[in-house]
C-alpha cells in the first residue's frame, strides 16, 4: 500500500484515482457497531487480496433525497464521521454526494460505472439490509448476481445487537431523542456525542458560580432530549478532556429562551476562555429533566447537587 493510500479523503466520486480496492459501502451515519463490522469485513478482504480498504459513504442520507421531508438529523457531523471511518479501519474515504442523478442509476449502472469503473472495486462489503438502484428494490442477492460476472466478491454483514434486534442509525437516533444515552452507547460502541464551536452566551452560569461553554452545534446533528446530563467535554485543538455537567434545554427557570441551548459546565477547568474553539460533548447518562425552581438559591442548590452527581458518575466510569 502506498503512502498516498493511507488515510486519504476523496471529496467526490470523480476524485478517486485508479486502483484496486475493497469497498465498504453505506451511509455510515454514526459509524455504529454494525458499520464497523462492515468496514472490518472489507478490511479482511483487502488484507487477503493486498488492496486498499475504502469506505464509500453517502452524503446527505439517501432517504432525505428519495423521500423529501424525511427527518435529516444525523448521529455525527460529516467531519466526525470521516474521522470515525478511519478509526474503524478504512485506508481511504470517498464522499459520494447523493444527488437525484446518482439516485436515478440502476443497480447495474451503479456497480459497473461507479463501484467498479470509478473505485476499482474487487470486493464490496455491505450491511445485510442494503438496498440500491433507482427503485431501491435491489438488495444483496441482486448485487451478488451483478458482481459475479465482473469477478467482484460481495460480503453481507449481519447488523444485530446482543438483544437480537437490528442495529440501525434510526434506532440510535430515537434513543438519543429520548435521552437513553446508555442504550444508544451500547449500539454505537461509543458514547453519543455532539460537535460544535464554543459561542458567547448569557453568562448566567458564571454569575452564579458555574460558568458554562455554550455549544454552537454543527447543524444537522441529532439532539438529545431536554435535560441535564453527565458526560465529558473535549476541547480542541489539544484534546483537553474534562468531566462535564451538560444542560440541553431552554433555561425554563428563567423563561426567556425560545431556542434549544446546549451548555456544558466543565468540571475543574480553570484555563483561559475557550470561545470559538471546537468542543465535543460526549453524553454518559441523563441526571434529571429540566425544571423551574423556587428562587435563585434553590437553583444553585440543584446545580451543586447535579455537579456532585456528574462527578460521581464520571469518576465511577472513567
Amino acid at each position: 500500500m502506498t503512502e498516498r493510500q493511507i488515510r486519504t479523503l476523496h471529496q467526490g466520486i470523480d476524485e478517486v484515482p485508479p486502483g484496486r480496492r475493497s469497498v465498504a459501502l453505506g451511509t455510515f451515519d454514526g459509524v455504529h457497531l454494525g458499520h464497523r463490522a462492515v468496514i472490518q469485513a472489507a478490511k479482511d478482504v483487502g488484507t487477503r487480496l493486498g488492496v486498499s480498504t475504502m469506505a464509500a459513504t453517502f452524503h446527505p442520507r439517501p432517504a432525505t433525497v428519495i423521500r423529501p421531508g424525511t427527518p435529516a438529523a444525523s448521529l455525527s457531523g460529516i467531519t466526525e464521521r470521516i474521522r470515525m471511518l478511519y478509526q474503524a479501519g478504512a485506508d481511504e474515504v470517498v464522499m459520494m454526494r447523493f444527488t437525484p442523478q446518482l439516485a436515478a442509476l440502476s443497480a447495474a449502472e451503479f456497480i459497473e460505472e461507479i463501484l467498479v469503473g470509478k473505485f476499482g472495486a474487487v470486493a464490496i462489503s455491505v450491511g445485510e439490509d442494503f438496498r440500491f438502484g433507482h427503485d431501491r428494490l435491489d438488495g444483496v442477492e441482486a448485487m451478488r448476481e451483478l458482481c459475479s460476472p465482473l469477478g467482484v466478491e460481495v460480503a453481507a454483514v449481519q447488523l444485530l445487537a446482543d438483544d437480537g434486534e437490528k442495529i440501525s442509525s434510526s434506532r440510535i437516533r430515537g434513543l438519543i431523542s429520548e435521552g437513553e444515552m446508555q442504550e444508544a452507547a451500547q449500539l454505537l460502541g461509543r458514547l453519543p456525542s455532539l460537535d460544535g464551536v464554543v459561542a458567547h452566551g448569557d453568562k448566567r452560569g458564571r454569575e452564579i458560580g458555574f460558568p458554562t461553554a455554550n455549544l454552537n452545534v454543527v447543524p444537522g446533528q441529532q439532539l438529545p432530549a431536554e435535560g441535564v446530563y453527565a458526560g465529558w467535554g473535549t476541547i480542541n485543538p489539544g484534546e483537553q478532556r474534562y468531566a462535564a455537567a451538560i444542560s440541553v434545554g431552554r433555561n425554563p427557570h428563567f423563561g426567556d429562551v425560545d431556542d434549544l441551548r446546549i451548555e456544558a459546565h466543565l468540571l475543574d477547568y480553570d484555563g483561559a476562555d475557550i470561545y470559538d474553539r471546537p468542543l465535543r460533548l460526549d453524553f454518559h447518562s441523563m441526571v434529571r429533566g429540566q425544571g423551574v425552581y423556587d428562587g435563585l438559591d434553590a437553583l444553585i442548590a440543584q446545580i451543586t447537587a447535579d455537579v456532585a452527581e456528574v462527578r460521581r458518575r464520571t469518576t465511577d466510569t472513567g
